[in-house]
């Protein structure tokens, strides 16, 4: 399974990015491990990409559009270089995640200078660091290596699900859970904090399943991770499941999904119904839907999708389920319409239709 990373507009696209600036940079607000409010700056690095996509890649992930199978390291530095200098090193900034579009603790894909140069910049300035990892990098050896330089950052692994035969035949994700598995014991041998990044639908699931599924997966993962990223499917170019899209075989999540998923998994969050910072919560749970509210992201009617995504947005602040109360809208009886119907009739590609624009138009469409 390979996405079209050698079409001509890929390749001519990939060929136009400056590999001595990075893709993008920016500052957001949000919550340290101590929950202190804070703001955090985003370095998304123009790297060679993932080492996973290079033989194969997940059936989600349109990153390789972002890449340059040519960047050095002289090109990152630059790169980290220029990021540093917008923000004044961070001096605002408590917070840096970097973003590679793959691994920054893969020897494969980025130089060992450079990902020292990282680990070490974050740690004398005083910033909460976290990066990304596939589960195979974290060995004993390599974060032995890394705490040496900095001792306290987070690694966000991309699990995406708590389910071999989804993580296999759904996603094409090239490890197991018991790789996770691994990949976390050690991880808490270093005591550093863990981002675990599930899925919310990935292709060939029904809008059901993704709901049942997700709730389960939060509870798996929960108790070993410190935060929870669920990332709502949102559809990039190039990928299998862009495919499936534009053929009709796969629609975005509904926004009400997730916040019913949110309702029934806030329980094994939150064991005695606290909030964020309460002495019950086991762990953050984050859903910042990519996308949200246009065609190509988790979307509902389009009349009410802004004040869905925007309590979502709040609950991930709070972990306060009163954010979702007033909420409604016509359009949450045909999303439970269609929940119904799918576990009456469990098809793998599910039966949702076209939620936007006029019923008739879709339906010649076809």
């Amino acid at each position: 399974m390979k996405a079209p990373a050698n079409t001509p507009w890929a390749k001519e696209r990939q060929q136009s990015w400056d590999a001595n600036k990075p893709a993008t940079v920016y500052v957001t607000p949000e919550t340290l491990p101590d929950g202190i409010p804070c703001s955090a700056v985003t370095v998304i690095l123009r790297t060679k990409g993932c080492h996973w996509w290079w033989s194969s890649g997940c059936t989600f992930c349109g990153y390789f559009n972002d890449t340059r199978d040519d960047v050095t390291s002289e090109n990152l530095h630059s790169q980290w270089e220029l990021a540093k200098q917008k923000y004044d090193n961070f001096a605002e900034q408590k917070m840096v995640k970097i973003y590679t579009s793959g691994s920054l603790l893969e020897d494969r894909e980025i130089p060992l200078d450079f990902q020292e140069t990282v680990l070490r910049d974050c740690y004398e300035l005083g910033k909460e660091l976290i990066v990304e990892s596939r589960c195979e990098q974290l060995t004993k050896e390599k974060l032995l290596w890394a705490t040496s330089i900095n001792p306290t950052f987070t690694v966000a692994i991309g699990l995406e699900a708590y389910d071999d035969e989804v993580l296999r035949f759904h996603i094409n994700k090239g490890f197991s859970t018991r790789a996770w598995d691994r990949a976390i014991e050690n991880l808490r041998n270093f005591n550093i904090r863990i981002k675990t990044y599930l899925m919310f639908k990935p292709p060939f699931m029904s809008e059901r399943d993704a709901l049942d599924h997700g709730v389960r997966w939060i509870k798996d993962v929960a108790e070993r991770s410190d935060e929870i990223s669920v990332n709502p499917m949102n559809i990039q170019r190039g990928t299998v499941i862009d495919r499936l899209h534009r053929n009709n075989e796969y629609r975005p999540p509904w926004l009400w999904s997730l916040v019913e998923m949110i309702k029934q998994a806030h329980p094994f969050i939150y064991p005695e119904g606290g909030v964020n910072g309460s002495p019950d919560q086991v762990c953050r749970l984050i859903i910042h839907p990519t996308a949200g509210g246009k065609i190509r992201g988790a979307h509902n009617c389009g009349s009410c999708d802004k004040f869905v995504v925007a309590a979502i947005e709040r609950y991930a602040v709070s972990g306060d389920l009163r954010e979702f109360e007033g909420l409604s809208c016509g359009c949450e009886s045909i999303w439970r319409e269609e929940l119904a119907l799918e576990s009456a009739l469990p098809l793998p590609l599910g039966i949702s239709q076209s939620r936007r624009g006029s019923r008739v138009e879709n339906l010649r469409s076809l």
